[in-house]
């Protein structure tokens, strides 16, 4: 039984809404789970655009708080960001980071994450 897959676009706002919230929304359709032919063993998730994603809503002291952290593979090499100034660099790379981080860790991650596009 042969499956054609058809991709639709899909456009989220996040004006006022928590990041997490938006990247739930977005990881969900990146995987194909909306659809009723969903199969956790095929990519059949559609493209994604998110806009306004500089006018998020943070709830708590999370722009203070929390650290993205990625190691240069050198002694020592543990670099650190607070999500303030991540946020203040690209507001969509937080949106990005957030979806990265559920969707499933194998091969199929990078190919959904191609689908996505962010505005600020």
């Amino acid at each position: 039984m042969t499956h054609t897959i058809t991709r639709e676009r899909h456009e989220i706002d996040a004006t006022g809404v928590a990041p997490g919230r938006v990247a739930t929304k977005v990881a969900m359709i990146l995987r194909g789970k909306n659809k009723p032919t969903f199969e956790p063993h095929i990519d059949e998730g559609d493209f994604v655009t998110v806009v306004n994603a500089s006018q998020v809503k943070f709830t708590g002291s999370k722009l203070v708080q929390k650290d993205y952290h990625h190691h240069t593979m050198h002694p020592g090499g543990l670099k650190t960001k607070t999500m303030k100034h991540v946020f203040e660099e690209n507001p969509g790379e937080v949106i990005r980071k957030a979806v990265y981080g559920m969707l499933p860790k194998n091969s199929h991650r990078n190919e959904m994450m191609k689908r996505l596009t962010i505005k600020n």
